[in-house]
This record gives structure tokens, C-alpha cells and sequence, in this order.
């Protein structure tokens, strides 16, 4: 599939969006800075803008609190088994972008909300007790030449699961590239609750209720409109709808497959 989201690459990173890339990893909690972030970084004055009206959201912990109950209200499709014995590092990439997807939905729904003059409800948003982040190091990201052929065809049949379109590839597959036969399990299981519908009902409501979550979240934003408002709001917009909004669920629930006997809350 073709790429319309180009991307700063991390380690292509230098002056001040090396600083707002490092100050991401340090806030949101994670050792990797998620596509959004580095795509926004293409867009003239995107990526401090943004980072600057929404930064307060995670400090104040007004995105875990929206996260936390969130999560008390999802609606998740039952999974088959995907026990057995995997690489560590395939639970590291689960529970870090179980961690950061989230986060960044409430905070970047919050300011899809803003841009559109959606903000909901009326005083300071709630905030609450920070969620702790996995500290881990995460395999490299995958691109096609990094793997074998049927690997990355895996890779991309995965990403049609829960939005046909496949606007954007989820970064969290290229994570788990290196674990083939974790990524065939996948495929066995994500299989029949695409074809029954079950998963697209679920992405559906989490995303409903996510954006009305988001929608009083974004309450707490105190920002000045930016230049390029109308491009920012499509870009950010696109993932939260996409990739961030679809992803939620889909992790979430592989790792309630995977976790069946330990319990998610040390993630």
C-alpha cells in the first residue's frame, strides 16, 4: 500500500523536533514518538503547536482519567486462544502501544474536538493519578525490505482488519514483524470476528464513546488557532478516525486473548 502520511523519521530527527520528539517520549511515557507525532512534524509548525496545546492534557493526567474509564466501558470481541510461548518483546510492543494508543486518542480527539468547535460539557475536565507506562524497548519498526515477502504481505492483510480503506498502516504490526508466526496467530484469530462483523461493531462504539470523552477533554485546551488549522485538523483527524481509532480495540483485545491469567493493570 502506498504511504499518504510521510513521516519524520526518528533517528533523522534534529534541532527542534529532535527536542519535541525526545519531550514526547519523556511525557506520553514510551520509548518511540507514534507516526502522528512524526508526521506531523512535516507540516510547517504542525508539530509544536500541537504539542504545546495538548501537553497538558497527560501532565494533569486528564487523559488517563478519560482512558481509565474508558476502558471500564469497552466493548471488545472475544478472541480466540493466543497462548504459547512468544518473544518477550511481542507482550512489550502489546502493552506499549496498548499504553500510548490510548493516551493519545483522548488527547488527540481532544483537539480534533477544539479545531472543530466540538468541545462538550461545561468546566475543567477531570484529571487523575498519571497510568503507569511501560518502560521497554521496543524491536525495530519493519519496512518491507526488512522482511520476508509473505511477512509483509501478513503484515498488510492484518491492517485491512476493522477498516477496509487502510488509510494508514499501523505501526504496531511493523513492530510485531520480527514475530511471524505471532503475527499468523493474529491472523487466525482477527479472521472471524472480521467476517461475523463483531470486530467493526466494537471499533464503532469505542470510537463513538471515545469521541465524546474527547469531546469534554478538549474543555481544558488554551491554545490560539494556528495558520495551518484546516491541515492540521485533516492529518490528526485521520488517524484518530483510522489507525489510533481502530487500534485501541484491536490491541486491547489481543492482549485480553493473551493475557487470559495475568492480570493487564501492570501496563
Amino acid at each position: 500500500m502506498s504511504d499518504p502520511f510521510p513521516a519524520v523519521a526518528e533517528a533523522a530527527a534534529t534541532g527542534e523536533t529532535a527536542a519535541l520528539f525526545a519531550d514526547i517520549r519523556a511525557t506520553v511515557g514510551v520509548r518511540v514518538v507514534n507516526l502522528v507525532w512524526r508526521h506531523l512534524a512535516t507540516i510547517d509548525g504542525a508539530l509544536p503547536w500541537a504539542w504545546t496545546a495538548v501537553k497538558p492534557l497527560y501532565l494533569q493526567g486528564m487523559v488517563d482519567r478519560a482512558a481509565v474509564r474508558f476502558r471500564e466501558g469497552m466493548n471488545l470481541p472475544v478472541l480466540g486462544s493466543l497462548a504459547g510461548a512468544q518473544p518477550r518483546s511481542v507482550d512489550d510492543v502489546l502493552a506499549s502501544y496498548d499504553h500510548s494508543n490510548t493516551m493519545n486518542l483522548f488527547a488527540l480527539g481532544a483537539l480534533v474536538a477544539w479545531l472543530r468547535g466540538e468541545t462538550a460539557g461545561e468546566g475543567a475536565p477531570e484529571a487523575g493519578v498519571r497510568l503507569p507506562a511501560p518502560d521497554i524497548m521496543l524491536p525495530k519498526l519493519a519496512s518491507a525490505e526488512d522482511v520476508a515477502p509473505e511477512t509483509w504481505a501478513l503484515v498488510l492483510h492484518l491492517n485491512s482488519f476493522g477498516d477496509p480503506r487502510q488509510l494508514i498502516l499501523a505501526s504496531m504490526y511493523r513492530h510485531l514483524a520480527h514475530a511471524p508466526a505471532f503475527l499468523r496467530q493474529l491472523e487466525t484469530v482477527l479472521a472471524p470476528v472480521e467476517t461475523d462483523g463483531s470486530l467493526a461493531r466494537a471499533i464503532t462504539a469505542n470510537r463513538a464513546a471515545a469521541h465524546e470523552q474527547a469531546r469534554v477533554v478538549a474543555r481544558a485546551i488554551d491554545a490560539v488557532r494556528p495558520a495551518r488549522a484546516s491541515e492540521i485538523e485533516v492529518a490528526v483527524s485521520s488517524f484518530v478516525d483510522h489507525a489510533i481509532g481502530k487500534m485501541v480495540t484491536i490491541c486491547r483485545a489481543i492482549r485480553v486473548a493473551r493475557d487470559q491469567d495475568r492480570p493487564l493493570t501492570r501496563y
